[in-house]
């Protein structure tokens, strides 16, 4: 099996992922997500921002000051501004970046939880980190039932549900703020629905054929414990309070 580290492996999966992303099927898909990404990117400000992805930009029109985005080689890198590393070492410091995009990598890629794991590492305590998945209950989940359709580069890998990620988000001291489900479709159809999109998106119902997760820094206010009997303070104002904890990451384990 692959490791994260094998870069002529990381190579061809990145070949793959770029060639399915600008096909029929995958820009259907990505123009759904962009719709759905959109109107919250718009309102996310800061000075950085990385896509761990295969596909084009999404957060293009994000009034981040400065985006990245990943190539596993420098021969893949098409942009001075990409970063080429492994995505389970990611060169940068700790929580150095206000938005970081993980788009339908944790399905394909060997020992997914580093890659969180890193992702989480350098996004800014306010900083938002958002996940894009393919949920096993759309269109596509079903399908993929198929032997013929494995061969597929989307239907490859193991795919999550949002509530399996979100246990992996609180190991890395995240917490999901919300989930917006799209890329709605008919049974047998290649191409998006306008109608079910629409609908699908209006009301958020879980069968699109993938979504967004949304995830902040989570916090703790911690208050301190107080017994029955409490005294009268003595020599001026009591001392209370709270306490901000962050809880620390402890590694996944599929």
């Amino acid at each position: 099996m692959s490791n994260l580290r094998d870069p002529i492996a990381l190579a061809r999966l990145a070949r793959e992922g770029r060639q399915y992303w600008v096909g029929e099927s995958g820009r259907v898909v990505w123009s759904a997500e962009r719709a759905c990404i959109g109107p919250r990117c718009e309102k996310w400000f800061g000075l950085h921002a990385l896509e761990l992805s295969l596909a084009p930009a999404l957060t293009d029109m994000c009034p981040v000051q400065h985006s990245m985005s990943w190539a596993p080689t420098s021969e893949m890198a098409e942009s001075r501004s990409t970063l080429v590393c492994p995505p389970d070492q990611l060169a940068l410091p700790d929580n150095c970046l206000d938005l970081v995009v993980v788009h339908h990598l944790l399905e394909v890629l060997p020992q997914p939880h580093h890659v969180l794991q890193e992702a989480a590492r350098v996004t800014a305590d306010n900083g938002h980190l958002v996940l894009f998945g393919w949920s096993p209950y759309g269109t596509a989940g079903c399908a993929r039932m198929r032997p013929e359709w494995r061969r597929h580069f989307s239907a490859g890998g193991r795919w999550r549900s949002p509530s399996q990620l979100s246990d992996w988000l609180a190991f890395v001291d995240f917490e999901a703020q919300r989930v917006d489900y799209c890329g709605f479709r008919l049974p047998g159809r290649t191409g998006c629905n306008g109608m079910l999109e629409t609908l699908g998106r209006r009301y958020n119902v879980p069968l699109g054929d993938a979504y967004m997760m949304v995830a902040r820094r989570r916090s703790q206010l911690v208050k301190p414990r107080q017994g029955r009997l409490s005294l009268p303070p003595l020599g001026g104002p009591a001392l209370g309070g709270v306490s901000r904890l962050r809880s620390s990451s402890r590694r996944i384990e599929e």
